[in-house]
């Protein structure tokens, strides 16, 4: 009797775990997957089966290829403005380290803590000697990121870190990477065709910037506009007149890197006019890729000179 009592209770478990089961199948649906993200190029809320964004009509917003453009730091001003500072400090320190004697420890602020020439020349420097005696046209992306002493590099920093969010506002982030490494490359180009024998420095890239900012404050005019024009004219005015007093300054490249800026701006558009479009974004993520493939080009060459020559 015991156990016919033990049997029909399994039994009743039995029928009330089915039970459970049946009622959860029915009542609670199983998970579907997300049907929204975030645009990879204007970060606006859209469906995931949108074959273009409706808000800056980029093209498949969510294929793998976008998102992982994405993912690779291109919609973070902050992110970008330090990556562009740290690649500058690494650079310079790698410079100070490739030296083959101590760093400039004179009593010339200009020249604390400079590196020498052939460090600076195997890292990419540029101008006529590095491109016609020994073909490095890439020097002119590479000569942006190098800097001939402590002074220098802190000022550009500074200049860059002060200008480039302004910048971004009115430009976007895109066009903005677009402006700084064109206008760098132009300005190096125009001081190579000037003659002059050996440059670096961001400042060709930091004047392209300031070239784009006046370029937006003559073209959109207004109290605001003007006030831009006004205020950036003046830094220009003041950088050129510092250039005449002080030799060392390559006014060539800030006057290429000024009107790189210009153009370049006056080309892509500022947002007021046009939104940032998928062509921006594309141009800046194939910038910043070549930039990195220069400069660690131009890193495992300087490491291969310096210990084999």
């Amino acid at each position: 009797m015991l156990f016919f009592f033990i049997d029909i209770q399994r039994y009743i478990i039995l029928i009330i775990e089915k039970h459970i089961r049946t009622v959860a199948e029915v009542t609670i649906p199983e998970r579907q997957p997300l049907q929204s993200l975030l645009c990879p190029n204007c970060r606006k809320l859209i469906s995931r089966s949108e074959d273009f964004c409706p808000f800056c009509g980029m093209k498949n917003p969510g294929s793998g290829a976008n998102r992982l453009m994405a993912s690779m730091a291109l919609n973070d001003p902050r992110l970008f403005i330090k990556a562009v500072i740290t690649l500058n400090i690494a650079m310079y320190v790698l410079s100070l380290l490739f030296n083959s004697g101590m760093p400039g420890m004179g009593m010339n602020p200009l020249t604390l803590l400079s590196p020498g020439s052939r460090s600076l020349m195997i890292l990419g420097g540029t101008g006529k000697l590095p491109i016609d005696s020994y073909h490095r046209w890439w020097s002119l992306i590479s000569a942006n990121y190098l800097h001939g002493g402590l002074l220098h590099i802190l000022f550009n920093m500074m200049a860059f870190r002060q200008i480039c969010p302004l910048v971004i506002r009115e430009y976007g982030l895109h066009r903005t990477i677009g402006i700084y490494s064109l206008s760098g490359v132009i300005g190096f180009y125009v001081s190579y065709l000037a003659g002059v024998n050996f440059t670096i420095g961001a400042s060709a890239a930091i004047f392209g910037l300031m070239g784009a900012l006046i370029y937006y404050g003559k073209s959109r005019g207004g109290v605001y506009g003007q006030a831009i024009f006004k205020q950036v004219g003046g830094w220009v005015l003041g950088m050129f007149l510092l250039g005449i007093m002080v030799p060392m300054i390559n006014n060539w490249g800030h006057g290429g890197g000024l009107a790189g800026g210009i153009l370049t701006a006056y080309l892509l558009g500022y947002q007021e006019k046009t939104r940032e479009k998928p062509g921006h974004r594309t141009m800046a993520f194939a910038l910043c890729l070549i930039t990195l493939l220069t400069l660690a080009w131009a890193v495992l060459s300087g490491f291969y000179i310096r210990l084999f020559s």
